[in-house]
């Protein structure tokens, strides 16, 4: 485990291998599980903001249950998540023309319609942080369903960290990610 700042990184978000494969996985971390996204709470304003701007890319499903449950969840543990079609997916997910899910609000974000890229709990997928008393715990997360993400990642050789430098910049700084990059090296 590496210490940066406050933060504590596990060692496999180092060593471990990861480069996402839509084209395999087909996006499939946007339906499976028991939630929807995780959300911290400053983004739930955020998730208010974006829901008019989405709507072009949901289908009608996922704009009744948007309009009728809202944008996100409190689950019983007392957090919140974005909400869910039936359980499933994501009702933020959408199919592009490849049948590949993707997030209406990256892609409005691409398009300019939004500052917001996204929760950043799925910008910084396969990294799921843990909240201690004194440090974020970094953690990788290692789900079946990202196993062509591991293929990939292995034959690119691109570890985790560096698959995830972009959102690891946004959650963190620049300076923080140059600490990391500089003990990792060491």
């Amino acid at each position: 485990m590496i210490e940066v700042g406050k933060t504590l990184v596990s060692d496999d978000v180092i060593d471990e291998q990861f480069v996402c494969d839509l084209t395999k996985c087909k996006g499939a971390c946007c339906v499976e599980g028991d939630l929807g996204a995780p959300l911290l709470k400053e983004e739930l304003p955020e998730i208010e903001k974006v829901i008019e701007l989405v709507k072009p890319y949901l289908t009608k499903e996922a704009i009744e249950v948007l309009e009728k449950e809202g944008g996100y969840i409190l689950d019983e543990d007392g957090d919140y998540s974005t909400t869910t079609i039936n359980g499933k997916e994501c009702a933020f997910a959408f199919y592009d023309d490849n049948r590949i899910l993707k997030c209406s609000i990256e892609q409005a974000h691409k398009e300019g319609k939004t500052d917001w890229k996204k929760p950043i709990s799925c910008h910084l997928y396969p990294i799921r942080v843990a909240k201690l008393p004194e440090f974020e715990a970094l953690n990788y997360d290692r789900w079946q369903i990202c196993a062509p993400a591991c293929d990939l990642g292995r034959e690119l050789k691109v570890p985790v960290y560096k698959f995830l430098k972009d959102a690891l910049i946004r959650k963190y700084g620049e300076s923080w990610y140059a600490e990391l990059e500089e003990k990792v090296e060491k």
